[in-house]
């Protein structure tokens, strides 16, 4: 995925924020959540100086944003603290990235017990930019529906406020 990380974690954020209307800062936590995996880009250019897959780095492990996240809720649920969607909604945008990095790039989901990578399509080096083989692949329709999504979500489908009551509830 190229685009459609933040997007998603929009939708995402809006359908937490449609459970929880009370929590605060919901859909910033599922947005947050939903692009913090990339932050591996930072060692990747820096450090590594793209060496290394940066799908191989453990912040593109789910069963790392899974794990920390249960610790996360657990304690929070201990300690009586009041932020429990939006934690949970943080580690769900976390894994939704790599749910969407599995469509066209090779995500380890059982690492670091295997490091066998899962994509649900290969995209080939059709051309000399790796960005231009992705955004003429057909998968970056899928990108687009996603933005799509969001934007539809944002501008014609404005948020409630959190105290006012939808019909029906």
């Amino acid at each position: 995925m190229l685009i459609a990380h933040l997007p998603s974690g929009y939708i995402l954020g809006r359908f937490a924020r449609k459970r929880w209307r009370k929590a605060s800062g919901v859909v910033a936590a599922a947005m947050l959540g939903s692009v913090i995996p990339d932050i591996d880009m930072l060692y990747f250019h820096l450090i590594d100086g793209g060496r290394t897959h940066h799908h191989a780095y453990v912040t593109h492990w789910p069963l790392f944003w899974a794990a920390i996240g249960a610790v996360s809720l657990l304690v929070s649920r201990l300690l009586g603290l009041p932020h429990q969607p939006s934690i949970g909604a943080f580690f769900a945008g976390a894994v939704l990235h790599m749910a969407l990095d599995t469509a066209a790039s090779p995500i380890m989901w059982l690492a670091p017990f295997s490091h066998h990578p899962v994509e649900l399509v290969a995209v080939p080096a059709r051309y000399g930019n790796w960005v231009l083989s992705f955004m003429l692949h057909w998968t970056f329709g899928l990108e687009l529906v996603i933005c799509a999504w969001a934007l539809w979500l944002g501008w014609l489908r404005p948020p409630l406020p959190a105290d006012t009551p939808q019909m029906g509830t």
